[in-house]
């Protein structure tokens, strides 16, 4: 699980007649919210896209506290983009009943590639210290050697320039990407269906950055080779390249190609597919089985928690309520730090390093964090509440080595979730709009 904005937690109350703690089921009813809890969405959803303004109005730029006086000069586009959200998670409830983690359609295989060995130049890391395991019979190690040879080299070229906080958000928005739709694409698209906004501006994703790394690789790509590699590749090369650059060059692996870029992005399916901040470890478990990744996966991908930063609205609510003394097992000196951090009287939703130890390097400190009640979200606390996850967590905290080549399997593994074929998906010109023909 990668760090989602914490006002999703109340929007999750929309989906359930039921308490939180049995989020996600395949039994659950839907049922309407209530007329409060409405409000409350949109007061967040306001705030929300009131920081994505005074951002550029860029869903990849830097979230920065917005201060009182900004707040009115966007009020107007952030109520008009506020109420965008809540019809949207309206139409989702009035649809057929779906389940926290609905079963992934089926699909047909990808197009075999060409395998062949990448090229070796200077900005091509060493060979992976171990042979990748295989992803998919669809998808091929070196998938554009003779159409796009130099498609890896591009891209990470592109991830090389970016900075620590920018790939660690590469890193995040693959798995974002991939628990939505499958590795298709979807959550870059600015638009696509006339009647919804699309997985970009969903609750969960506001906060989502790297969108401008992706579209320079593209862009240079495009002039080079044509339209001939997908943004899907593109997104699964940066994510794979971000976290070789922040593990000091440790952590390289080969990411099978031949992903199709998908045709459909929809607001309301984000709230539906990624999971909160506050899941406990059973729903961890049944979220990430619903995309056929197992438990020592999800632990494994949780490492990913160790780089990047959060929102304080991700685990100082009312539903995670990590800086409450009286329930929280969180360290106190963490506490009462992050008080500090969080609560202030500016209003704004302040940021937070995930990992105070090392924060823009990939390592195994998460895992020691853990077993020292040193982390953020409840859902990373959850771990250790069943004796699998929470061998687990011992396991990849005692060896780093053995964890990152765990890490490298898991990447390759959710990079294979429900990948698009030529029958239901295309190569887009511009990852942020679909084809026009």
């Amino acid at each position: 699980m990668v760090a989602l904005p914490g006002p999703q937690a109340i929007v999750l109350a929309m989906f359930s007649s039921a308490e939180k703690n049995n989020f996600p089921g395949n039994d659950i009813p839907c049922t309407i919210a209530p007329l409060d809890q409405l409000r409350l969405v949109s007061e967040v959803a306001i705030n929300r896209h009131a920081e994505a303004a005074s951002s550029h109005h860029h869903p990849s730029s830097r979230d920065t506290p917005i201060k009182q006086p900004e707040r009115a000069k966007f009020a107007t586009m952030a109520k008009l983009a506020a109420a965008l959200t809540v019809l949207a998670l309206l139409g989702c409830m009035a649809r057929e009943c779906q389940a926290g983690y609905a079963s992934p359609p089926p699909h047909t295989p990808c197009s075999p590639g060409h395998p062949s060995t990448p090229p070796s130049t200077a900005t091509t890391p060493p060979p992976a210290t171990t042979p990748s395991p295989p992803a998919s019979a669809e998808l091929v190690v070196g998938y554009y050697q003779k159409t796009c040879h130099r498609a890896e080299d591009i891209v990470r070229e592109a991830v090389r320039n970016a900075n620590a906080g920018i790939m660690a958000g590469l890193v995040r928005l693959f798995f974002h990407d991939c628990f939505i739709r499958g590795c298709d694409a979807s959550v870059l698209l600015d638009q696509a269906d006339p009647s919804s906004a699309t997985e970009k501006f969903g609750l969960p994703n506001l906060s989502l950055r790297g969108f401008e790394v992706i579209d320079a690789a593209k862009a240079r790509i495009e002039k080079e080779c044509g339209n001939v590699v997908s943004c899907a590749d593109v997104l699964a090369f940066a994510g794979r390249d971000a976290t070789y650059f922040l593990s000091n060059k440790k952590v390289y692996f080969d990411m099978p190609a031949g992903r199709f870029d998908g045709r459909v992005s929809l607001i309301n399916e984000t709230l539906i597919h990624l999971p909160p901040p506050f899941a406990t470890v059973e729903q961890l478990k049944a979220g990430f089985a619903a995309k056929g990744l197992s438990a020592d996966e999800m632990v494994t991908l949780s490492g990913a928690h160790t780089i990047g930063v959060s929102h304080c609205s991700s685990f100082d609510d009312d539903f995670s309520d990590r800086l409450n003394a009286s329930t929280s097992d969180m360290d106190p000196k963490l506490m009462r730090s992050l008080e500090k951090q969080c609560r202030s009287d500016t209003g704004s939703d302040n940021t937070v390093v995930q990992d105070i130890k090392t924060p823009n390097k990939l390592d195994n400190k998460y895992y020691k964090n853990v077993l020292s009640h040193e982390v953020l979200f409840a859902s990373d606390a959850a771990l250790l509440m069943a004796d699998d996850t929470s061998a687990a967590v011992r396991a990849n905290a005692d060896d780093n080595n053995v964890w990152e080549e765990k890490f490298k399997a898991a990447m390759v593994r959710m990079g294979a979730i429900e990948v698009k074929t030529s029958a239901d998906g295309e190569i887009r010109r511009s990852c942020r709009v679909l084809n026009t023909y």
